[in-house]
C-alpha cells in the first residue's frame, strides 16, 4: 500500500483541526476567552456566603452576560463575603434596587452571579453598591439540615 502525498495532507489537516478544537474547548471551559477588553463599570455585593464563585465568574441577567467578577475578598469586621463585578458599561441601565443571586450552572457546577433588575429609576454609576443579595446555595449544608430535620421528626 502506497502513501500520497494528498493522504498525508489529509492525515495533517485532520490532526491540526483537531488541535486547534481542543484548544478551543480548553478556552471555553477555562474562561480564558473573556480577555477581551470592553468598557465597563465596577460594583459590588456582599453575601453571606459567595460558595465556590471565582474570578472571572459570569455575571448575568435574564441569561445574557453582562459582566464578569473580578474580585472576591473577606470583610474581617462582618465576615462577608464581598464580590466585585465588572459590568459592561452597555448595561449601565441596572436599576439601584437590583438583586444579586449565586446559582450554579452546568454539570460542572461552575457557579455565577445573575442580576436580576429592580423598578428604580435611579442606576448603579460606578463604585455602586448591591444592597439585596442571596448567597450560593451550599449542597452540604442543605442536605444536613434535612437529615437533621428528618431525624427530629421520626423522634
Amino acid at each position: 500500500m502506497q502513501h500520497t502525498s494528498t493522504q498525508d495532507t489529509l492525515v495533517g489537516l485532520f490532526v491540526a483541526s483537531g488541535i486547534v478544537g481542543l484548544l478551543f474547548l480548553a478556552m471555553q471551559v477555562s474562561n480564558l476567552s473573556s480577555f477581551i477588553d470592553e468598557d465597563s463599570y465596577t460594583i459590588t455585593a456582599r453575601f453571606e456566603n459567595s460558595g465556590a464563585l471565582k474570578v472571572k465568574s459570569q455575571v448575568s441577567a435574564a441569561g445574557v452576560k453582562i459582566g464578569q467578577v473580578v474580585g472576591i475578598n473577606l470583610d474581617p469586621k462582618t465576615y462577608e463575603s464581598v464580590v466585585q463585578m465588572s459590568i459592561y458599561s452597555k448595561f449601565n441601565t441596572l436599576p439601584d434596587d437590583t438583586t444579586a443571586s449565586i446559582f450554579t450552572a452546568g454539570l460542572l457546577g461552575e457557579q455565577y452571579v445573575n442580576l436580576e433588575p429592580g423598578g428604580s429609576d435611579i442606576y448603579l454609576q460606578k463604585g455602586g453598591k448591591i444592597e439585596i443579595t442571596q448567597s450560593a446555595i451550599i449542597l452540604e449544608k442543605a442536605l444536613g439540615q434535612f437529615l437533621f430535620k428528618s431525624a427530629e421528626e421520626k423522634k
